[in-house]
Parts: structure tokens; C-alpha cells; sequence
């Protein structure tokens, strides 16, 4: 007789049907063809599942106390990231995102490893809250579902679940400080840091001069600004960029997408006019859509900068651009449940590489299919050039305005060189006062209206015909001219 399956069968069964689309859209991100995408996926979930099951017996071992654990989507993710590290250190690392493995080999992700009091200020505090509350924190804010389907899901009461969820969000505000408060800090950090919780209060207090230029070179305190500012949009960016680490916000915006998709774009059926939880899921999911890049300039990313932001065509940047937006793993078959017994990597048993999935060629530009969120003042204006020369120029800049806002604005460069590079340097300079307040992947130096900017330490080579990319977030007054007068290591650029 086939003995039959036990309580955490069906628990783990039930887990794996209700997460094996989140997992596979992050492995996704991760990896550089379909079929390593499944099989990393499938190495995660096992993973997770072992993980999942040493908490819980954790708990008998503390007489009745639950261990410390992320909310299940996050600890899943956390796995496909642990996963991926070991796929880099087993020498499996061709199978990865060519920017993931420089990641991995960063600063930015000994972190998630090293010193408990050194990791990602979200993640501890995520950590620290009760195991329900962290969940409701979670599936609202980061994976975008309607709070009716919230509510369901972990047996709240759906009318008290918006109330609850904003008390959550305090909490989680709370352990912010608290931990930031512990966390070793200089002088003049610790000099800052009720000033920190005060400005970040307020949706409308002004930020101090002097507070400002700290936060545009501290990483601690950027990273606590960002998860301390509530109001704005800003909190998911904090946890997914905080929590997954690498591709946060490209795996932000997969999951507003996947809602969107699931609710009809934002349209509840027709047949159905009075499906509560439709309408405002959609609602939901159409506001935090078009207030992602806004958010993602409120919050100072400056900690987080090769976390959610990584360069190139791959990582968040892809979410951006487009590339590989229609590449949502969320509709593949799902393999049956992966054991939690380590085995393995065996690439012969992922699925088969659907043809409208990349495969192990880089991924083609190309258009972002969904239209630009309303509610945001995006373009691409091609930035002023200096003098025209006869000789063609070596390189071309490209200067988006990605989000602006009545006091700030958020922008990206990205510079094409014709020729290989071991450093570089770009500069340009401003019409109308605007000031940098945070930059990522690079830093810079502002002398009145000229911005001088230096590549970081993991993005200095360039290959020829290859381009440098990176972001910030500026301050204006009145009028926002395009930055005008590029130059690449003191040669001129064109428009792109």
C-alpha cells in the first residue's frame, strides 16, 4: 500500500503550486537561457523547501517559538540567489546573467553572507517581524496582490487587511531604525541618524543641505533613508532591492506586469461588475505601476546601487528598457515538485527552451511593449553636443529623463564608445542649477553647472562598441534643461 502523503506533503505540494511562477520569473532573470532558468529554478525551490523545514523544526527546539524566517516568496528568492552563487563557484557560472556573475564577485553581494549587522538593512528588519505580519508586508507590497486576495490567502479579515497592513508597514519602519540605530557606525552617521528619522517622517519636510550631501556619499545612511521613507511609492523598492539583492527592481516590475496580466490590465471582467477585489487589485496594481520609477527615485539608491541597478541589458536595466519583457516565465508548464534532497545539477533535465525565450545568444533591444505608465514625465531627449568636428566622434551619449517630480527629477546616461576602454570619465554640465543629490553605478564630483563622473570599480572596462551606463537622481529649480557638453575621458560626444 502507497503510503499516503502527510501534512507537509501537502503544505510543500501547495507552496510549490502557488510560488513556482515567482521563482521561475527571478531564476529567469538570473540566467542566460530558458533551460538554465528551470533548473535553477528547481534547485532554489529544493533548497528553499530544506530551509523552510529547518526553521520549522526550530520551532519544537525553541518550545513552540517560530525561528526567524523570511516570508516563503523571499525565502525562494534568496535561494535562487544562494543557488546561483554556488552555480559560480562550481564553475557553472557560464549558465549565469553575465551581470549577475559580476555581482556575485562584488562587494555588494558579500554582504548578504558576511557580518549579521553588516547585511541589507530591509533584510534584517524583514527578519525581525512576526512570520504574518512579514508575509502581509510581502505579498502587498512587493508582489502587488489585490489586498482582498491577501486577506484570503493568509486568513485575514478583508475589512480590517488595509488598516493592518499599514500598521505592519510602521513596524517595519521600526525595526528600519532599530537596526540601523545597532549597526556600527561613525560619528557622524550616528550624528545624523534622528535627523534621518525625521525628515523621512515627513512627505513634506525638506531635506537639509548638509544631510543631503551626507546621504549622497554614505551608503549606510542612503540604504536607512530608503527604507525609513514610507510615503512616495518607495517601500517596495526598498524590500525587493534590500531582500533579493541582485535584479530587485527588474523583479519588481515582472511582478507588477504579472498583476496587471492577471487582472485583465487593469480591467475587472466584464461579466463580473461586481468583483470588488478585481477592481481595487487593479487599481492597486495600475498605481504602483506607474509610480515604480518614481518611487525607485524617491528612495536613495546609492547603498543599493549594483543590487537594483545593474548596467547593460540584463538585471533591472531590463525591465527598463524592455529587454526581455515579454519574456514572462509566468505562463511556462510548471514541472512537477522538486525534491528537497540535494541532488545534482542536471542541465539535460530542465524543460525544453520555448522559441520565444532566450536562449544562450544575448538577448536582441527591443521595443517595451507595454505603454509608458501615466502619471510619470518620461522622454528621451538626446543631449547637447560640443562643437561639430570633421572627424566623427568616438563615442555617443544618450540622456533620458526617466521620472521628474515638482522639486527633482531622476535620469539616466548611457554612453557608446567606439573603442575599448580600461577607465573612463564623463562629464557634461547643466543650463539651469540642477544639483546631484545620488548616483549608481559611477561617482561624481559637481563644480557649479559641470558634472565630472568616474566609473565605479566593477564597470571601469569597456569593450569597443560597447556602453556605459548609469543613473541619478538631481534636484531642480524652475526650469530642467537636457545636460548639454558630454565628453568621454576629454573627447567630445555626440547625440545618440
Amino acid at each position: 500500500m502507497p503510503d499516503l502523503p502527510t501534512p507537509q506533503d501537502a503544505a510543500e505540494a501547495a507552496l510549490f503550486s502557488e510560488c513556482w511562477d515567482t521563482v521561475l520569473s527571478y531564476a529567469d532573470l538570473c540566467t542566460s537561457g530558458s533551460a538554465a532558468a528551470t533548473q535553477l529554478a528547481r534547485e532554489a525551490f529544493a533548497h528553499g523547501i530544506r530551509e523552510a523545514r529547518s526553521a520549522d523544526s526550530g520551532t519544537h527546539r525553541n518550545g513552540g517559538r517560530r525561528a526567524p524566517r523570511l516570508p516563503r516568496i523571499a525565502l525562494l528568492l534568496t535561494a535562487v540567489r544562494t543557488t546561483a552563487a554556488d552555480w559560480e563557484s562550481q564553475g557553472e557560472g557560464h549558465r549565469l546573467d553575465p551581470e549577475l556573475r559580476l555581482w556575485l564577485n562584488s562587494e555588494q553581494a558579500a554582504r548578504y553572507t558576511g557580518p549579521p549587522l553588516h547585511r541589507p538593512l530591509a533584510l534584517r528588519a524583514l527578519r525581525d517581524m512576526q512570520g504574518p505580519d512579514a508575509e502581509l508586508l510581502w505579498l502587498a507590497e512587493v508582489e502587488a496582490l489585490p489586498l482582498p486576495v491577501v486577506a484570503r490567502r493568509l486568513g485575514l479579515d478583508p475589512s480590517g487587511v488595509a488598516e493592518e497592513l499599514t500598521e505592519v508597514r510602521g513596524l517595519f519602519r521600526d525595526r528600519c531604525l532599530s537596526n540601523h540605530l545597532d549597526t556600527p557606525l561613525s560619528p557622524q552617521c550616528r550624528s545624523y541618524a534622528r535627523l534621518l528619522d525625521a525628515i523621512t517622517r515627513s512627505p513634506i519636510a525638506d531635506t537639509p543641505d548638509d544631510l543631503s550631501r551626507h546621504l549622497a556619499r554614505c551608503v549606510q545612511c542612503a540604504e536607512a533613508a530608503s527604507c525609513l521613507r514610507l510615503h512616495g511609492g518607495a517601500l517596495p523598492g526598498a524590500l525587493a532591492g534590500g531582500v533579493i539583492g541582485w535584479g530587485g527592481l527588474a523583479y519588481l516590475e515582472r511582478r507588477r506586469r504579472a498583476a496587471e496580466v492577471r487582472l485583465g490590465a487593469g480591467r475587472p471582467d466584464a461579466g463580473d461588475p461586481d468583483d470588488e477585489a478585481a477592481r481595487a487589485g487593479a487599481d492597486k496594481a495600475r498605481v504602483l505601476r506607474n509610480g515604480l520609477l518614481v518611487a525607485a527615485a524617491l528612495v536613495s539608491l546609492l547603498a543599493l546601487a549594483v543590487t537594483l541597478m545593474p548596467r547593460g541589458g540584463t538585471g533591472d536595466n531590463a525591465a527598463a528598457s524592455g529587454d526581455g519583457a515579454d519574456r514572462q516565465p509566468v505562463a511556462d508548464p510548471r514541472p512537477s515538485i522538486p525534491s528537497a534532497d540535494p541532488r545534482p545539477s542536471d542541465p539535460a533535465s530542465a524543460s525544453p527552451e520555448p522559441s520565444d525565450r532566450k536562449g544562450s545568444d544575448p538577448p536582441t533591444r527591443h521595443e517595451d511593449p507595454d505603454p509608458e505608465p501615466q502619471g510619470t514625465s518620461t522622454s528621451t531627449t538626446p543631449a547637447d553636443t560640443g562643437p561639430a568636428d570633421d572627424e566623427p566622434a568616438a563615442c555617443h551619449v544618450r540622456y533620458d529623463l526617466v521620472g521628474q517630480w515638482p522639486d527633482g527629477f531622476q535620469a539616466t546616461v548611457t554612453v557608446t564608445t567606439e573603442h575599448a576602454l580600461d577607465d573612463w570619465r564623463v562629464a557634461w554640465s547643466f543650463r539651469d542649477g540642477q544639483r546631484i543629490g545620488q548616483m549608481w553605478d559611477a561617482s561624481f564630483t559637481q563644480n557649479g553647472a559641470r558634472v565630472v563622473v568616474d566609473a565605479a570599480d566593477y564597470n571601469r572596462s569597456v569593450p569597443a562598441d560597447g556602453s556605459i551606463s548609469f543613473g541619478f537622481l538631481s534636484s531642480w529649480r524652475g526650469k530642467n534643461s537636457p545636460a548639454y557638453g558630454f565628453t568621454l575621458n576629454g573627447q567630445d560626444c555626440t547625440r545618440a
